[in-house]
């Protein structure tokens, strides 16, 4: 969350500069509540005073003090309870209110303001009209969408044969880059975490509605981001300890409450998936270097895998919740002659590790300050799995595996009979 001086100072630059943002946030509730709770509190110090100096004066009371002192005690419990009730919808409200954009991020209200950074690679020219995942995967029997639904209902599919062991392969490929190349320590985490450590990334409570709860009050985790973050939850680091590099491949569960119809074709957006996660805690004057380096890191596997994509930075109007800059490194698909987002790479700066006390200090004796938190998908498998199929696919329906891919794989292409070769 953002620091409530900040918002007490910044309040209506934030209301005016983005609306798309903080309009219906919470925010002007908040300027409202937090006028109020200081008019009360200087009540009640004002009466707390003045019952110090009766308290103090010597001798035997007269009836008029007593009268006073009963009179403020009554004054004083119910300015306390006030303070309490105003206290916890102040809170409320903050919890509502999203991250502040930073300058450099482009201004908009929806995506179509999204600017495009930079591409690389260039799509694939075919001499025949390229096939989507959709067709393809069944046709190679390696996605079942069919029985994925009789299992579990619409929104979940099964890998079978060379189909679930391509995914296993990228998760191992994406776990190893990271892990040798790009120095991240590999974790792996619970996949049911309670609300606080949802709360701590921001998941909790404004997107509940997205999250598979169970009985007993835990949550499937959305993104591996949640615990990864959250390793060092009410934790006060050692500064050269900085920056931490954390990853993990795990499965990712998500409602989509709000993505209802939305890619209803194909795996691209599932309740369940596998996804490899990169998470990053820095100083706050590194996090903006933190984000490119993080970024790179992400585009390097499909710089590898010889996909060509794309880096958007997100404007504000589609900024995530928790983050102050993104970018978004979407992939091209000739199936649907598309470039499709494939991971979202974000500098959250102090907003995570306010709500879940992330701190560091820098010496001895000094005060401890806030960490900056960076996420970013590196990537998604089922989505890189669809783009694999999509770019790698030929005329007579069989898949070539990327170079870098076959050593994981075990094989230089996919055919229909399942036969490895």
């Amino acid at each position: 969350m953002l620091s409530r001086e900040f918002l007490r100072e910044d309040a209506e630059r934030l209301l005016s500069e983005f609306p798309e943002r903080f309009a219906g946030s919470g925010l002007e509730r908040f300027g409202e509540l937090d006028a109020r709770r200081r008019a009360i509190v200087t009540r009640l110090e004002e009466k707390r005073r003045r019952r110090n100096e009766l308290t103090s004066v010597r001798g035997k009371p007269v009836p008029d003090t007593i009268a006073e002192m009963k009179a403020l005690k009554e004054e004083i419990r119910d300015l306390e309870a006030e303070t309490e009730r105003i206290e916890e919808e102040l809170a409320g409200a903050e919890r509502g209110i999203p991250n502040a954009p930073q300058e450099t991020v482009p201004r908009g209200r929806d995506e179509s303001a999204n600017r495009v950074e930079r591409t690389w690679g260039e799509p694939r020219k075919f001499d025949f009209e390229p096939a989507a995942h959709w067709d393809l995967g069944p046709a190679l029997g390696i996605l079942d969408f069919e029985r994925g639904a009789k299992l579990a209902g619409s929104r979940f599919t099964v890998l079978t044969g060379a189909g679930a062991r391509l995914s296993r392969a990228l998760a191992a490929f994406m776990l190893d880059l990271q892990t040798r190349e790009h120095a991240y320590e590999e974790v792996n985490p619970p996949v049911l975490n309670n609300a606080e450590t949802l709360f701590g990334t921001g998941q909790l409570p404004k997107f509940e509605q997205d999250l598979f709860r169970t009985r007993e009050g835990l949550y499937l985790i959305p993104t591996a981001e949640v615990p990864l973050t959250n390793l060092h939850r009410d934790e006060i680091l050692a500064a050269e300890s900085l920056p931490l590099r954390y990853t993990a491949c795990t499965p990712c569960f998500r409602a989509e409450a709000g993505a209802a119809g939305r890619d209803t074709r194909g795996i691209i957006r599932q309740h369940q998936f596998e996804k490899v996660e990169i998470v990053m805690l820095t100083a706050p004057e590194d996090s903006s270097a933190a984000l490119e380096t993080l970024t790179g890191h992400a585009e390097e596997v499909l710089r590898r895998l010889e996909i060509p994509y794309r880096v958007v930075s997100l404007c504000t109007g589609d900024l995530g919740f928790a983050s102050a800059k993104s970018y978004d490194i979407e992939v091209w698909l000739p199936g649907q002659n598309a470039y499709r987002e494939i991971s979202s790479c974000s500098n959250c700066e102090s907003f995570q590790a306010r709500r879940a006390s992330i701190r560091f200090r820098r010496a001895a004796g000094q005060k401890p300050e806030f960490v900056h938190t960076l996420n970013g998908s590196a990537l998604a498998i089922g989505r890189t799995l669809v783009a694999v199929l999509e770019n790698g696919q030929r005329a007579d329906g069989s898949i070539e595996i990327p170079t870098a891919l076959v050593p994981y794989f075990g094989a230089a292409e996919i055919r229909a009979s399942h036969s490895l070769t």
